[in-house]
C-alpha cells in the first residue's frame, strides 16, 4: 500500500503536502513534474488515497474500505484520465468528457473528488483551454493533478492556477540505501544501478529488473568507442537493434550520456574515483584529450535534444542522424 514514508527522497514535497492536509488547505490543482519513472504517479496516488482515507490522517491507513478501493484503482472518487484512442495527445473530448463535464457530480463517498492526468504534457492547447474554467472556478471538493515531464508545455494561464510539486533527483546515498536495505540488492549491482539511474528511483528499479541492460550498455560503449571507425548507417542500425530489448532508445542514449559526462568530469578534474566507466579510463583519457570542453558540452546537449525529440515522436532516423553527426564532429 502506498505511503508517503515509502517515497525515496522528495522531503520538500512530503512536508508541503502533509502540512497542507494537516492544515486543511489542500490545493485544487497540482502540477507534479519530473522525469520519466521518477515516481510521479506513486506520489499522486499516495496523495489521492490519503485524501479519501476514512481515518483522515496525513498518511493513508491502508485498512479502511476507501484505502482498499484506492489501492486497487477502484475508488469511484479517484478518476484517472485516459486517452487510448489518441495515445500521442490528450484532446478536448477527453478533457471535457472525463473532467469538465464530470466535476459537477459530487463525490460518492469521500470528501474530495480527485482527477489524475498522467502524461499531462500531451494535452493540446485546446484541451488546456477547455480545462481552464474548471481550474479557475473548481468546486470545493475537486483536486486535479497534472503529471508531467515538461511544465513548459502548459499555457501560462494553466500553470498560474496550479501548485507545482517538482520532483528532484534522489542523492546517490539515499538511492543506494534504498536499493540495498529495502530492495535487498547486492552492493556490486547497486553501484551500477545508482550510476546509471542518475537519481531516478524508478529507473534504478527498472535497471535492476532488466536482464538485458548489460547487452545494451556494451552496445552503447561500442558506439562511443568506435564511432570514428563506423559508417553512419551502421551506427543507426546499432541503435535500432536495441528495439528488440525491453529498454527503449532513450535508455540507450542515457548510457551514452553517462559516458560523455565521465569524459567531461575527467577533463575538468582528472579524478577517476567518480567515473562510472572507470574501467575504460584509457579511452576516456584519449577522448578527453581530443575534445574541447565546448565540444563535449555540445554532445551532451545533442543527446538531451535527441531524447526530447524521441519523446515528441520526431522521426527516429532523422533524430539519430543529427545526434550521431554531432558526436562524430565534436566527440
Amino acid at each position: 500500500m502506498p505511503k508517503f514514508k515509502d517515497i525515496v527522497g522528495q522531503q520538500h514535497i512530503k512536508m508541503q503536502v502533509k502540512s497542507a492536509i494537516e492544515e486543511g488547505r489542500v490545493g485544487h490543482a497540482y502540477i507534479i513534474s519530473g522525469e520519466r519513472f521518477c515516481g510521479k504517479e506513486f506520489l499522486a496516488r499516495t496523495l489521492a488515497q490519503t485524501l479519501v482515507c476514512e481515518k483522515g490522517g496525513t498518511e493513508p491507513c491502508g485498512e479502511c474500505h476507501a484505502c482498499i478501493l484506492a489501492e486497487h484503482h477502484n475508488h469511484p472518487d479517484i478518476v484517472t484520465v485516459t486517452h487510448e484512442d489518441h495515445p500521442n495527445s490528450i484532446g478536448v473530448d477527453e478533457v471535457r468528457d472525463q473532467i469538465v463535464d464530470d466535476v459537477i457530480i459530487r463525490p460518492y463517498s469521500a470528501p474530495y473528488k480527485i482527477y489524475l492526468v498522467p502524461e499531462a504534457e500531451k494535452m493540446t492547447p485546446q484541451a488546456q483551454n477547455a480545462l481552464l474554467k474548471t481550474l479557475e472556478e473548481p468546486p470545493a471538493y475537486v483536486v486535479i493533478m497534472l503529471l508531467t515531464t515538461a511544465t513548459s508545455v502548459f499555457l501560462p494561464t494553466v500553470r498560474s492556477r496550479c501548485e507545482e510539486l517538482a520532483m528532484k533527483p534522489v542523492s546517490d546515498g539515499e538511492l543506494r540505501r534504498f536499493l540495498m536495505e529495502v530492495k535487498g540488492m547486492p552492493d556490486y549491482h547497486t553501484d551500477m544501478c545508482v550510476a546509471y539511474a542518475q537519481g531516478n528511483v524508478g529507473k534504478a528499479l527498472q535497471l535492476n529488473n532488466s536482464d538485458e541492460f548489460e547487452t545494451i550498455r556494451k552496445a552503447a560503449m561500442a558506439l562511443v568507442k568506435k564511432q570514428h571507425e563506423m559508417p553512419l548507417s551502421e551506427k543507426i542500425s546499432l541503435v535500432q537493434s536495441m528495439a528488440k530489448y525491453k529498454m527503449d532508445p532513450e535508455e540507450f542514449l542515457d548510457v551514452v550520456l553517462v559516458w560523455y559526462r565521465d569524459v567531461l568530469l575527467y577533463k575538468a578534474t582528472g579524478e577517476i574515483e567518480r567515473l562510472v566507466n572507470a574501467s575504460d579510463l584509457a579511452v576516456i583519457r584519449k577522448v578527453a584529450d581530443r575534445c574541447s570542453y565546448e565540444g563535449i558540452e555540445e554532445v551532451l546537449e545533442a543527446i538531451e535534444k535527441a531524447k526530447a525529440r524521441l519523446r515528441a515522436n520526431v522521426n527516429f532516423e532523422m533524430t539519430m542522424e543529427l545526434l550521431l553527426m554531432t558526436m562524430q564532429e565534436k566527440g
